[in-house]
């Protein structure tokens, strides 16, 4: 823990202030960032959704949750909680299961038929979003709120993108998904779905539309050439999800072959699994260096998919695939050995990563691209073509949900300034409420409530959702487990240990000030602050 060493002088107990040394520093409370909220790639203020959550607020928390991502039901099932891999709990005692919550509030909204309330006047303006999936509905549902009319074209037969097509059942229930664009499009987007954009400057033109956000997902897959005799089918993962989430999965073998080490490549063996297969992975890194998070893999062993780690394969004659033994060398890096193994295998299912089609692009003139067809915007996400913003997938960056929803919100900040002719820019980020700043008197032991699990037999052999939510009661509890990590809560702690009552509090909600006049500048009150939501700064000049 932090202490306040060499803040002030020695200072006098006796409560006069004039009788004292002369004060050098004063408290000032001053909010500092939680490191779940810095690192939410969708900019929610995750403490304050949770500080409404423990208070049984549940709309208030879910609509604080909507002013920075639409898809509260889905990404509590879906994101991979960066949140609680920074959450300053892990040090005690665990992290607070912020995504649990956030999946109980956005199951609640949706049971509950809650819906956003549209405050801003109708600009007049259109915006076309190319795309629906997680970026282009974010896009949408903020445009929207702030009073512009947006229509959404997409290729596909239902609006989610690889949400829907890309992630299983098991992981995301369909009725969740729908729902949460059903309640984008009660909100006056209007969808326009089985249509490709073929040259975004002629849909714009034709549809008069004043900006363009185009947010594609990655749906072609990367390729490998293996040399093959008298092979079984061979096909890629995204279009063997497609075809599974359409009604009408492929015909494969008994043994099923994945090869790739990526979340895509878990959920192709998961499902192939569920279809009665017996599937393997096969990839060239091991369990510490795969791509996918570590809780996939673990959860495709736990329901029997079987992994060769440090394997590529080289060769496919019938059912035998001819692979490489590979070893890790001292930077993670998969290095040949020359020795050779037999795996047998049916079908292979490819998993090596996607890119996505900007052929619809080529046509605007000024857009420029990456050396693997991602496209460049600047600082505001536009790209070289006036008025032509691109996010997500489309662009150079991680690809996961809640990144692609973090790039519609930028996008619609973005787009909503150009259209007034103005320059958003982004407020800067404040110092971090690290750990080691806290001051955690009133800490006691609390556990973390885990998620229940379908029985193993039945995920092994169903598409029914895997990871169980939790009870009213276990969210409230799980709320009050967030530490408030600079950011006041009230806890009275600076107001009790004062020795000169130069604390004024204000009532609930609208915390505490300063009587300067009887302060000291002792700094008792920053050493009683939890949170670390006081600063001791120097005095300025001639007001000590």
């Amino acid at each position: 823990m932090s202490q306040p060493a060499d803040l002030t002088r020695p200072a006098d107990r006796d409560h006069t202030r004039m009788a004292g040394p002369t004060r050098i520093r004063r408290p000032i409370y001053n909010d500092i960032l939680p490191p779940c909220n810095n690192a939410c790639p969708a900019g929610e203020n995750i403490q304050a959704w949770l500080a409404h959550a423990q208070e049984g607020r549940f709309q208030d928390a879910w609509e604080t949750i909507l002013q920075d991502n639409p898809l509260p039901a889905v990404h509590g099932r879906v994101c991979y909680h960066p949140c609680e891999t920074d959450c300053n709990r892990k040090n005690l005692d665990g992290t607070v299961s912020i995504h649990a919550v956030e999946r109980f509030l956005g199951d609640m909204a949706l049971n509950e038929g809650w819906v956003p309330s549209i405050d801003a006047k109708p600009t007049g303006k259109r915006i076309l979003v190319v795309g629906a999936g997680p970026s282009g509905l974010s896009a949408a549902h903020h445009l929207t709120l702030m009073g512009h009319t947006v229509e959404v074209h997409d290729a596909g037969p239902v609006a989610g993108g690889m949400m829907h097509f890309g992630i299983p059942a098991y992981r995301l229930p369909r009725d969740i998904l729908d729902g949460e664009i059903k309640r984008i499009e009660n909100m006056g987007v209007k969808f326009v779905l089985n249509h490709k954009v073929e040259d975004v400057v002629a849909e714009k033109e034709a549809g008069k539309f004043d900006a363009v956000f185009v947010a594609v997902g990655a749906h072609l897959s990367k390729r490998t050439e293996i040399p093959s005799r008298d092979a079984g089918t061979m096909l890629d993962a995204v279009s063997f999800l497609k075809e599974v989430e359409s009604g009408t999965p492929p015909k494969l073998g008994r043994r099923v072959a994945i090869y790739g080490g990526g979340n895509t490549a878990m959920d192709a063996a998961r499902v192939a699994k569920r279809l009665g297969h017996e599937p393997l992975i096969i990839y060239r890194r091991d369990y510490e260096h795969m791509p996918a998070h570590t809780f996939e893999a673990d959860e495709a062993m736990e329901e029997g998919v079987k992994i060769h780690w440090l394997r590529t394969i080289k060769s496919i004659e019938e059912s035998n695939f001819q692979v490489e033994v590979m070893a890790v060398d001292e930077s993670g890096r998969p290095q040949p050995t020359g020795e050779i193994e037999t795996i047998e295998a049916d079908d292979l299912i490819m998993a090596l990563g996607q890119d996505t089609d900007t052929e619809f692009l080529r046509k605007a003139p000024g857009v420029e691209f990456q050396w693997d067809g991602t496209v460049e915007v600047s600082e505001n996400m536009m790209t070289g073509y006036d008025g032509l913003f691109a996010g997500g997938d489309m662009v150079p960056s991680d690809r996961t949900v809640t990144i692609g929803v973090g790039h519609g919100k930028k996008a619609a900040r973005n787009i909503d300034a150009y259209l007034r002719g103005e320059t958003y820019t982004k407020p800067a980020k404040g110092a971090l409420a690290t750990f080691d700043k806290l001051h955690l008197w009133f800490y006691t032991d609390a556990a973390q409530r885990p998620q229940g699990h379908v029985d193993l037999a039945k995920r092994q052999t169903s598409f029914e959702e895997v990871v169980k939510g939790l009870s009213e009661k276990e969210v409230v509890y799980e709320a009050k487990r967030c530490l408030s990590c600079g950011n006041c809560f009230e806890c009275d702690g600076c107001y009790g240990a004062c020795p000169e009552d130069a604390i004024i509090k204000l009532g609930t909600g609208l915390r505490y000030e300063y009587n300067y006049a009887r302060c000291t500048g002792c700094a008792v009150c920053f050493e009683q602050c939890p949170c670390h939501a006081i600063e001791m700064i120097r005095e300025p000049d001639g007001q000590a």
